[in-house]
């Protein structure tokens, strides 16, 4: 069974959504889910969306570049998943192309061939096609375009004696 939600003033749940939007960056949708989950209704859920943009706490174009950036970093996802994963989160296509300008092309070609190496080297594979297939599969699903990624593995497999 569910438990009931507390609905909070619109006071106490202003002073949390400001520490939920200064902790990290958020998209709208996620705030807004947030907002409604404190038991806002519709009306004041958009007084303090729009309260929270002008005030700049909430910034899509912000949030796709810091979203971007950082799940390349970090998680080393490809153009592709985050493309998908900002869409999901109901961005524009402009801040979408605004965040993917944070991934530098030599930068991302670097990542997609260190991973190319570290997983090709992890397979324990005799089969010289089934490696190839099994490290592009892996890259692939983690947001590569497959073109790219069968260029690279293709490379690999030529510098390999």
């Amino acid at each position: 069974m569910q438990k009931p939600v507390k609905r909070l003033s619109v006071a106490e749940a202003r002073q949390k959504i400001y520490h939920y939007c200064a902790y990290q960056e958020r998209s709208h949708q996620e705030v807004k889910d947030k907002l409604y989950g404190y038991g806002l209704y519709g009306n004041e859920v958009d007084e303090l969306l729009s309260h929270l943009i002008t005030e700049g706490y909430l910034n899509e174009e912000r949030f796709a570049k810091a979203f971007a950036g950082g799940k390349f970093r970090m998680k080393q996802w490809g153009r592709i998943k985050i493309v998908h994963e900002l869409e999901a989160r109901g961005l524009t296509q402009n801040c979408i192309k605004s965040g993917l300008k944070e991934i530098d092309d030599a930068e991302y070609e670097t990542t997609l061939r260190a991973l190319v190496e570290k997983k090709s080297a992890a397979l324990d594979e005799d089969n010289a096609f089934v490696k190839r297939d099994k490290v592009a599969q892996y890259i692939i699903q983690k947001g590569y375009e497959p073109e790219l990624v069968w260029r690279f593995v293709k490379q690999l497999v030529k510098d390999k004696p």
